[in-house]
């Protein structure tokens, strides 16, 4: 099976982690992410400090959204992704619980993806401040199928104590 597409798609990808160096993971991993076949113009949000989303008993979070055109099909963009986990040392211990880096597909293009193991826009992104604010660094004019304008969506999301921290070196 051919994993390229004909043309290039705009896709963004949400990054996270709460585990040892939370900063230096999420720059490691876009160092990776650097080396993708048939992806090129990296740009990223920069770094927010967030609260875990789940259970509560763990290390706040940092996390970023990058920004990319790609060339690969959304499931050789998630093989590839999890390949960057699996070789950073992710490990999956609890659902929502500590990691070391997490690699999420949030929006591929204008698709709308329900696959057994990719669901695009990622599932509960209008909710979720750690992705909604960065997303709004990149793009602020962003619409996000099925879910509307990224604008309307900031303003029914709090920040729940979400705060910038800095770009990423």
């Amino acid at each position: 099976m051919n994993h390229l597409l004909a043309a290039d798609e705009t896709v963004y990808l949400g990054l996270g982690s709460n585990l040892a160096d939370p900063a230096g993971n999420i720059q490691q991993a876009l160092a990776a992410l650097q080396q993708l076949p048939a992806s090129h113009s990296l740009a990223d949000s920069g770094l927010f400090l967030s609260k875990p989303m789940g259970p509560q008993d763990q290390p706040d979070y940092i996390n970023a959204v990058v920004q990319f055109e790609t060339r690969l099909r959304p499931l050789a963009l998630l093989g590839a992704l999890q390949q960057i986990e699996h070789t950073m040392g992710r490990v999956r211990e609890r659902h929502w619980g500590p990691r070391l880096i997490d690699l999420d597909i949030l929006l591929f293009g204008e698709r709308i993806i329900e696959e057994q193991d990719l669901q695009v826009p990622q599932t509960g992104i209008s909710e979720r401040e750690f992705v909604l604010y960065p997303l709004a660094r990149l793009n602020p004019e962003l619409v996000i199928p099925g879910h509307g304008k990224l604008s309307a969506l900031l303003a029914q999301c709090p920040e729940n104590g979400l705060q910038f921290v800095g770009d990423i070196v």
